[in-house]
């Protein structure tokens, strides 16, 4: 497995993830978290969103396959879901509204904050252009930087300021609106032509 490691390509996955993820523009979300709990449970978060990740590279193939859905109609629902999130995040508004949080780890940071369904399928849509070594790489390397701004949130939204935070939240969603738009239109031309072919 090791012999496919690319430097190259597990940049581009970490920095596709760090998009996606946007733990940073997430930040406001956690500090509201944590002064309603009092206390975030970091590594059991980190953790548990580093695990949900890696066990969708491997298994969501199978899970789908189980269900009946083919790879490119789930990838062209994530690219939605991913076009949803992306004009939250440029516009300012709410679409998708959330409901009351049960707990401040597992629910709703590691799940569906961090590994989201946007996360997932871009998760399973890396593994067609990357090895998987590389896209594990990228997902530990963004679950240590999710850990660090879940242990610094208060910090960084004092240092940053809202202004600032709010700046790379729409620079961050700029950047999933095109991962969606490139995700839609090459999960739609392979359906297209697999029907044409047919």
């Amino acid at each position: 497995m090791f012999e496919f490691f690319s430097f190259k390509e597990t940049l581009t996955a970490t920095m596709v993830l760090f998009a996606v993820i946007d733990i940073v523009g997430s930040v406001p979300i956690i500090v509201s978290l944590k002064k309603k709990f009092g206390h975030i449970e970091s590594e059991k978060a980190a953790l548990a969103s580093m695990f949900l990740m890696i066990a969708f590279l491997f298994i969501g193939n199978k899970i789908l396959k189980f269900i009946g859905v083919d790879v490119n109609s789930f990838a062209i629902a994530g690219a939605i879901v991913i076009f949803i999130i992306a004009l939250e995040m440029i516009l300012g508004i709410e679409i998708h509204k959330n409901q009351e949080a049960k707990s401040a780890s597992i629910v709703p940071i590691a799940f569906p904050l961090i590994a989201g369904a946007g996360t997932l399928t871009t998760t399973l849509s890396l593994r067609a252009e990357f090895h998987d070594i590389n896209i594990i790489c990228g997902i530990v390397l963004n679950t240590l930087f999710v850990y660090l701004v879940l242990k610094s949130a208060n910090w960084i939204e004092r240092k940053l300021g809202e202004g600032t935070l709010q700046v790379l939240q729409k620079v961050f969603g700029i950047v999933l609106l095109a991962i969606a738009i490139k995700l839609f239109t090459a999960n739609f031309a392979q359906l297209f032509s697999m029907y044409v072919n047919f």
